[in-house]
């Protein structure tokens, strides 16, 4: 699947000129969105068909800054899926292949009343679209 692109914006960096820490997990979401999209299973159609995500774990390991105009590739991928659980690894390099982020989204999966959602047995497409994204695969 192609890789997100995300342009650093001036609002986004500090008083340094560098981008604020805070903006990576923002473009984590931004890149679950967009491949979630992809996959035919958007934000809409999962509120649709009545399931929720809730991140519970996020994990951030800053390599090099980046700053104002950078373009910036994301690539997502399915690190772990089981049960009610996944786990989302992100690699954000550099338009010159610099590594400059890799950590990860955890989530879990539930109904709108707050009860878990098992996708394999539930939503068994949702299950396999999420499954053609794992990083061993």
């Amino acid at each position: 699947m192609k890789g997100y692109k995300h342009i650093v914006q001036y609002y986004e960096t500090d008083r340094m000129g560098i981008t604020h820490h805070s903006n990576y997990i923002r473009w984590m979401e931004e890149t679950r969105v967009y491949y979630l999209k992809e996959l035919g299973w958007s934000y809409e159609r999962l509120e649709e068909e009545g399931i929720v995500s809730p991140v519970t774990a996020i994990n951030c390991n800053y390599k090099v800054s980046t700053t104002f105009a950078d373009e910036v590739e994301i690539e997502a991928f399915v690190a772990e899926l089981r049960g009610v659980r996944m786990k989302i690894h992100y690699i954000m390099k550099k338009q010159d292949g610099q590594l400059v982020f890799e950590g990860y989204s955890e989530h879990c999966f539930l109904d709108k009343e707050g009860k878990v959602i098992r996708l394999e047995r539930e939503y068994p497409g949702f299950y396999e679209a999420l499954k053609s994204m794992l990083e061993n695969d």
